[in-house]
């Protein structure tokens, strides 16, 4: 029985057989002898030219793998065709064969971006042996790279599900005290909506305006800690029931404490002051002005007009004229005058909102 002839271990496997080579040499001569010292070793897929100035339209073509790159040539040198490789999001393991062999010139060389480098006349064992290893890095190099463009892109979906999962709990969660509220989960879509749309056009950016349209459905969520005796009469609270419905704020706030998200902070914000007044009256800390935060004062304005224009259990909803008049009214006094003015000078932005959220049949709001 013949013995296995032991594979060499200089010759390439059948991936790298296939590696893209380009050979970039003004003399033919010696682009014929590279690629007939390349072919007899294996290599399948190795391309010969003359003129350095298809260089770069060459790499990108075949995908090069490999450049076996002359120094000394017409129109482009070796130098000048490297520097127009280093724009490439992936440049070719670069392979310099020249017949200099100062010191200040192969410096030069790896610098530019060689990887390796090789005087004229060269050995050929020792040439094959630069090109296995050159291209051996250069496919692992390949293969780091797109396994961190999978790891990265398994992080962004990863990031991106947590991102939806938070914000997921944190409407369900808005929507419950709403629910204990007698209210229903389309109030809590219309006036965050109402929300973003009035802090655009307060000035925020688009990342800002984005939290705000995910934090404002947490403005009741202290309602959560307040009893159904008194969140759910039927009838007027007397002083004592008041006084613990007001509370729902700082519970709120509570609940939302503690957490660097911005967020859960922006939430906190809104919880505490979305009932604050503009003239000091509000409540819990009878904030005044610009002392409530912006985010506050615009959860007010839009909490107040879906409140109006929606039906409860316990009223009809408002007329159109009859809510907005409320607004101009309240300028100066509940609301901070400029919001009310931003809403009412874009009514139609906010009334595309609330016919687009409108109730189902049954729960409707009058116009």
């Amino acid at each position: 029985m013949t013995e296995p002839t032991p594979a060499d271990p200089l010759r390439p496997d059948q991936d790298m057989a296939a590696a893209a080579i380009l050979i970039v040499d003004d003399e033919p001569a010696n682009v014929r002898l590279l690629q007939q010292m390349l072919a007899l070793d294996g290599y399948r897929n190795v391309v010969g030219i003359t003129d350095a100035r298809e260089t770069l339209t060459r790499v990108a073509e075949q995908n090069t793998d490999l450049l076996l790159l002359d120094l000394n040539m017409p129109h482009l040198d070796g130098f000048q065709v490297m520097q127009q490789l280093q724009g490439l999001d992936l440049p070719p393991s670069i392979l310099v064969l020249t017949a200099q062999s100062a010191v200040e010139v192969r410096l030069r060389a790896l610098r530019s971006g060689a990887r390796d480098f090789l005087a004229k006349p060269f050995d050929m064992a020792e040439l094959l042996a630069r090109v296995r290893n050159l291209l051996e890095v250069h496919r692992y190099h390949v293969h780091l790279r797109r396994e961190n463009a999978l790891l990265e892109a398994r992080v962004r979906d990863r990031t991106r599900e947590l991102h939806d999962t938070r914000l997921e709990i944190i409407h369900r969660l808005g929507r419950a005290a709403e629910y204990r509220d007698n209210e229903t989960g389309l109030h809590i879509i219309r006036m965050s909506r109402y929300s973003k749309t009035l802090g655009q056009l307060a000035g925020m950016g688009e990342g800002e305006a984005e939290l705000l349209l995910h934090a404002s459905p947490m403005h009741d969520i202290g309602k959560i800690g307040i009893p159904d005796r008194i969140l759910l009469k039927p009838g007027k609270l007397d002083a004592d029931e008041w006084e613990i419905m007001k509370t729902h704020a700082r519970i709120g706030a509570d609940l939302l404490d503690g957490h660097p998200a911005p967020l859960l902070r922006m939430a906190r914000d809104i919880a505490l002051t979305h009932h604050e007044k503009w003239d000091g009256s509000g409540y819990p800390q009878g904030l005044a002005g610009e002392a409530i935060p912006l985010v506050g004062r615009i959860v007010a304005v839009a909490d107040v007009f879906d409140a109006l224009t929606s039906a409860r259990p316990y009223k009809p909803a408002w007329p159109l004229e009859r809510a907005t008049a409320y607004l101009a009214e309240q300028r100066g006094r509940h609301f901070d005058p400029r919001l009310v003015e931003l809403f009412l000078g874009h009514l139609d932005d906010f009334l595309g909102i609330r016919a687009r959220y409108a109730e189902p049949e049954g729960h409707g709001a009058a116009a």
